[in-house]
């Protein structure tokens, strides 16, 4: 009698079972994208290059303080308009010594465009060595001290161990993580593939 008021068993015993497996693909869909996710968030990389983070895309994190040399205010938003490395580093750590002549090279040969900028932030617990490492390498971008607490500027950033970098966009977004030393090469190669994109999205929206 079921079978005369009803669909066809065929149909009726069947819809479900394809209810199920369309679920299940899904569910299995999105199993393998938090995998992939967690692969690229944890994969080593080289020292100097770039790795996933996930704040790609989207505007860094606020940074702001007194600078450990000069004793002026700094901050990321006055940079606005420029791409700004923003270097984590400590003065105990010997690749972050390495680094400071390829990030100098790298503001110089961008001078005449005044383009590019660095921002520093000491991660080490004790500002007076920070300002130490400052004056014995000559470095001439501004750095600040690492807050503690939750302003600190190193955890907004998942910055594990430096140096680790940052390059953010001339309108506030980060475009690139690198763990390790910088390179003036990396750096120049980041810039141009940045300034590629942004051209291509903006020859879109036209």
């Amino acid at each position: 009698m079921r079978l005369r008021t009803g669909a066809p068993a065929g149909v009726a015993d069947g819809a479900p079972r394809r209810t199920h497996r369309a679920r299940n693909s899904a569910l299995a869909v999105g199993a393998l994208a938090a995998v992939l996710v967690a692969v690229l968030a944890t994969r080593s990389v080289p020292p100097g290059s770039a790795a996933y983070t996930p704040l790609g895309g989207k505007p860094a994190p606020p940074i702001s303080g007194t600078s450990l040399v000069g004793g002026r205010h700094v901050s990321l938003a006055a940079l606005r308009g420029r791409y700004v490395l923003v270097d984590f580093f400590a003065s105990w750590c010997v690749p972050c010594q390495e680094e400071v002549p390829q990030i100098e090279r790298f503001l110089f040969e961008h001078r005449a465009r005044h383009d590019v900028a660095a921002l520093g932030v000491d991660i080490d617990e004790n500002a007076a060595d920070g300002r130490a490492f400052l004056e014995q390498y000559g470095v001439t971008w501004p750095s600040i001290e690492d807050p503690s607490g939750a302003a600190s500027v190193s955890l907004a950033y998942s910055v594990v161990d430096p140096p680790e970098s940052y390059l953010v966009a001339p309108d506030g977004t980060v475009v690139a993580k690198i763990v390790g030393g910088v390179t003036v090469s990396i750096l120049d190669h980041l810039v141009a593939q940045a300034r590629a994109v942004a051209g291509l999205s903006g020859a879109r929206s036209r």
